[in-house]
């Protein structure tokens, strides 16, 4: 062999191991990873309050040398809670932004569009959602594109089991149910049924209101009629506030509950003393005291910004980061979209600080934890 074919043989070669050893969005210093949130409309608020977490936590891991040697950057667009909107972010986020893998995105309904149309087809992994929505928890048997999506949080029927079984143990059966008009509500209220049904109960009256929106007359309406013991609200922390408030003003003063996506901060900034006897399900830590591993870490990540605004929204940020991070470091220095998922179905039970997190090859639900809270005098979410 010539020496100007040694040559080229060995550029050539060379090429191919660089070539192999990464995948888009990773570089020999850097990591891409995109986000699609709310950022702006009414729901801005749950999206400001996550990006702010992950950034934050993300430098503190750059500043301690990054994941195997890279930092990592976060690529984070405004989707407004609309689904056309974060089909076209997530495309954005793998075409132009190269994004190695997603995270945190917000939301049933725009979830699953963007996996069915955008990142699944694509191969690209989704570490974390803002759902508990059924739509997203098929097994990959049943749809491929849920390979690539991970979930750290229990799911919304898990949620409504928990809820209904507390109601009915307490004695109340007359159970009506508010729900949003899209994936999220209608997994809720699907919920909710579902959980009725095991005690041979069913809901006793259904009202419902359209994403984005405050128009809860029909619903309270169509409740109030029934004089409920107890109403399960599938809905957001504006269209929740606008219902209870509606229905008090109706004299109907059933028990009111309602699920993690709520925001139990925003709701009582919303409602303020009209808060208080709400229950609300968890799906992570209490992140008000530091009993918890992971929300000591939390905490002194805020305190770092001088801030001491909690949440769970907050809580689930930082545990979504943490998982992150951890199948990063290990998937190894050669990172591929391939190696992440493979590395991502291995994490059993991960620990990540107090809250564990579990996957395997066919089952993306990666908690079961559900915890019940009510909103006490002074606004405080007691458990």
């Amino acid at each position: 062999m010539n020496l100007f074919r040694k040559l080229a043989l060995t550029a050539m070669l060379g090429w191919t191991a660089v070539a192999g050893a990464a995948d888009v969005g990773v570089s020999d210093t850097t990591i891409t990873l995109g986000m699609s949130s709310p950022f702006s409309g009414p729901n801005g608020a749950y999206g400001l309050d996550m990006k702010n977490v992950i950034s934050t936590y993300f430098d503190q891991v750059n500043k301690a040398g990054g994941v195997n040697g890279r930092k990592l950057e976060l690529i984070a667009l405004d989707d407004g809670y609309e689904t056309d909107r974060t089909v076209a972010n997530t495309k954005k986020l793998i075409e132009e932004h190269k994004a190695f893998a997603l995270l945190q995105y917000y939301g049933s309904s725009p979830t699953t569009q963007a996996m069915n149309d955008v990142f699944g087809p694509a191969k690209v992994p989704l570490v974390g959602t803002i759902s508990g929505a059924g739509t997203i928890r098929n097994q990959v048997k049943d749809n491929p594109n849920n390979r690539y999506m991970f979930h750290v949080r229990a799911s919304y029927a898990d949620e409504t089991e928990a809820i209904v079984n507390q109601l009915v143990g307490l004695g109340l059966k007359n159970i009506a149910v508010f729900y949003q008009n899209d994936g999220f509500g209608k997994s809720g209220l699907d919920g909710v049924t579902a959980a009725l049904k095991k005690h041979n109960l069913a809901p006793v009256s259904v009202g419902t209101v359209e994403r984005n929106s405050l128009d809860v007359d029909a619903a309270v309406k169509a409740i109030a009629k029934a004089a409920p013991q107890a109403v399960v609200m599938v809905t957001l922390y504006k269209p929740t506030a606008a219902f209870v408030k509606a229905m008090r003003k109706a004299n109907q003063n059933p028990q009111f509950m309602t699920l993690s996506p709520v925001g139990a901060d925003l709701l009582v900034a919303e409602l303020g003393n009209d808060a208080r006897g709400i229950g609300i399900s968890q799906v992570m830590p209490y992140p008000f005291n530091d009993t918890t591993p992971a929300v000591r870490e939390y905490q002194r990540l805020l305190q770092t910004q001088k801030n001491t605004n909690y949440s769970y929204y907050g809580i689930e940020a930082y545990v979504t980061a943490k998982v992150m991070v951890e199948a990063l470091r290990r998937a190894g220095k050669d990172l591929t979209r391939e190696k992440l998922v493979q590395t991502l179905e291995s994490m059993s039970s991960y620990d990540a600080g107090g809250f564990r997190v579990g996957f395997t090859a066919n089952d993306r639900s990666g908690s079961r934890y559900v915890d019940l809270t009510v909103v006490g005098s002074g606004g405080r979410v007691l458990r």
